[in-house]
């Protein structure tokens, strides 16, 4: 069994497909999906990912800003926001945070943002999943300052951050997740940082349908590659698959409080 914490099958890659990929994904192993529905909010991608939320039974949702749309988040995108974390599927509050690479907007308007969903999804009780990109310093400061004594913290999402950032995660209570950039040839230190996550902490994702995985880097992921995650993660932690993928799937239940006797059912906890 195995789960991949981080999709989005909203994206007009899946426009022909999504159904077969998400079969393709059940028939792999992978019994759940977190499907991240802020992606891109000029073409609608809340709603698109929402339908796919409700529609299977086996994907569950998070909302929020991204950090490129930053400038977009208005009174009324936030009104939209608090209404629909209030959906029993949606079990997150994210992807949020801070990216110094694109730049796609203003520094400081992204650390607004960023602090002003913190606050909205601590008040809520919902767990954060983050988007870190060229911002170690200013996102552990930021954490600091407004995520310490959360009782589920939150993934740092895709992790391609510094050693030192990991641990401060992990300090900070939060699971440290790895996308298909871990099976990389030439990540030998991601790999290295991937071995030294404590294993009650560790996440596996696709982050499709990017950074698919060796030996399918180039073409368009899909979360059934989750399991080239699992596997290259078995290899790093000298462990079976299997037990990488039950124990990832034991650390994403327990994070997002999803019962396991009756199947994928949602067991939130009141904020």
């Amino acid at each position: 069994m195995f789960v991949d914490s981080h999709c989005h099958v909203d994206f007009p890659s899946y426009a022909d497909d999504r159904a077969e990929a998400l079969q393709r994904a059940r028939a792999a192993g992978v019994e759940l999906m977190l499907e991240i529905c802020g992606g891109d909010i000029a073409r609608g991608s809340l709603d698109i990912g929402l339908a796919i939320v409700e529609s299977e039974p086996d994907v569950y949702g998070a909302v929020g800003i991204h950090p490129h749309d930053a400038a977009a988040y208005d009174p009324s995108l936030e009104a939209k926001l608090l209404n629909l974390v209030a959906r029993p599927k949606i079990v997150a509050w994210g992807e949020i945070g801070l990216d110094y690479y694109y730049d796609r907007s203003p520094r400081g308007v992204q650390r607004q943002v960023f602090a002003r969903q913190m606050t909205l999804a601590r008040e809520r009780g919902l767990p954060i999943i983050l988007h870190i990109r060229d911002a170690d310093e200013d996102m552990a400061a930021m954490l600091r300052d407004y995520w310490v004594g959360v009782e589920r913290p939150g993934v740092f999402h895709c992790f391609s951050g510094s050693r030192k950032l990991m641990e401060a995660g992990v300090e900070l209570g939060f699971h440290i997740s790895f996308s298909g950039n871990v099976t990389f040839k030439k990540n030998h230190e991601l790999r290295d940082i991937a071995r030294a996550v404590p294993l009650d902490r560790l996440l596996i994702e696709t982050d499709c349908p990017f950074l698919s995985p060796e030996p399918y880097r180039g073409k368009r992921n899909e979360p059934a590659r989750v399991v080239e995650v699992a596997r290259q993660l078995a290899q790093l932690r000298e462990m079976d698959i299997a037990d990488i993928g039950r124990l990832t799937t034991e650390n994403f239940r327990r994070l997002f409080r999803l019962e396991t006797a009756a199947g994928p059912t949602v067991a939130r906890a009141t904020a």
